[in-house]
């Protein structure tokens, strides 16, 4: 595959921008202070979590061919809720890896999967990137990757557009060279969207612009992959503070367990470094959001012993979240729970998550739980 050039504005340097947020002597920030166990993560029985009521349905189960469901992205478009997904043979990253997606009007039936892709390129794959709702267009979006392997080869970030009139998806195109996002962007103030993007080195920046073209962007360099104090940065995601601040959350794929945090105060022109906070991960996916009654839900693994239970934490100021519970997940020891994505829609919240990397499964939970959840003092 010929790799494309883009032109493109890359904005600073390497390292990370401004000074880097410390907490504690041991160079923590507080993210997590929960009533009960306070800011020590270590004191958290993750199993006696109180559990959320919910409705519980199945996506996609694997097979004997296609074994392999993970990157589960969920969006609600032109009345109906749709799911895309990576879909393999085996394990994740091998060739012939594609997308599929599913449709649903109750998000707990759903359509038979179909592809949205096709089949990759010989010796290449598809993984799924996100749902883009861009001027009233939805838009899956890819990478398409060099096998085995999605990183350290060709990589482009591309996108695919839903037809109504033909029940299709349409190739729209490149949007990024060398580029594998983590999840679509979302709009800045300016009018500009945002997107958190890693190369194929693993290096993490931020993609600014999508507005005149879907392959207009420039860059803004966030950090490199391996930290000075170790920490190998992963799967970055931004969200907005109310204060106006951009806050930027990393996984650490080293031995640290703790999800990093970086800030920037002027629309993710530039970011601080990237600084441990004492919020417990088990180096896994996670996604927030800020729902319609004014505060934050995180959905993430933050059991430090392995990807069981899928928790949901709730912030009232985006920065520091105070309650903790499991969904309503049945699981046994050795099963893993993993790449939450969550969407608002109808009081309720949707939640898309991978059981053992070979199911795709969702829960659906009403706000009025949640807001017990944060209402409860115990």
């Amino acid at each position: 595959m010929m790799r494309a050039v883009l032109v493109c504005a890359v904005i600073g340097t390497w390292g990370g921008f401004g000074a880097a947020v410390r907490g504690d002597e041991v160079g923590e920030s507080v993210m997590l202070d929960l009533p009960g166990t306070g800011t020590d993560p270590t004191a958290i029985d993750f199993f006696a979590l109180p559990t959320l009521a919910g409705e519980h349905a199945l996506v996609s189960q694997g097979d004997d061919e296609w074994q392999f469901r993970l990157h589960n992205y969920l969006a609600w478009h032109d009345g109906r809720y749709w799911c895309i997904w990576s879909h393999g043979p085996v394990i994740e990253d091998q060739a012939r890896q594609e997308v599929r997606y599913a449709t649903s009007d109750d998000g707990l039936h759903w359509s038979e999967p179909a592809t949205l892709t096709g089949p990759p390129p010989d010796e290449y794959g598809y993984i799924a990137r996100g749902l883009w709702l861009r001027d009233g267009q939805l838009l899956a979006l890819v990478s398409l990757y060099e096998a085995p392997t999605a990183f350290y080869g060709d990589l482009e970030l591309r996108a695919f557009a839903w037809n109504a009139a033909t029940g299709g998806w349409d190739d729209a195109g490149l949007v990024f060279d060398d580029a594998i996002n983590n999840f679509p962007p979302k709009p800045l103030p300016s009018g500009e969207w945002l997107m958190s993007r890693r190369d194929a080195q693993h290096h993490v920046t931020m993609l600014i612009g999508g507005v005149k073209a879907l392959d207009d962007w420039r860059v803004v360099p966030v950090a490199k992959y391996t930290l000075a104090d170790g920490a190998r940065v992963e799967e970055p995601y931004w969200w907005a503070l109310p204060d106006g601040r951009l806050m930027g959350l990393f996984r650490d794929n080293s031995r640290s367990r703790r999800i990093y945090r970086a800030f920037s105060s002027d629309d993710g022109a530039s970011w601080s470094t990237p600084a441990r906070t004492n919020f417990p991960d088990a180096t896994s996916k996670f996604f927030a959001l800020r729902t319609s009654r004014g505060y934050w839900v995180m959905v993430s693994n933050p059991n430090p012993a392995g990807r069981r239970p899928l928790c949901l934490s709730l912030s009232t100021d985006g920065e520091t979240f105070t309650r903790m519970a499991q969904l309503p997940i049945e699981s046994e020891r050795g099963q893993t729970l993993q790449y939450p994505h969550v969407i608002e829609h109808d009081d309720h919240l949707l939640v898309a998550f991978s059981r053992n990397k070979r199911a795709i499964e969702v829960v659906r939970i009403a706000l009025d739980e949640t807001d017990r959840l944060l209402d409860d003092n115990q």
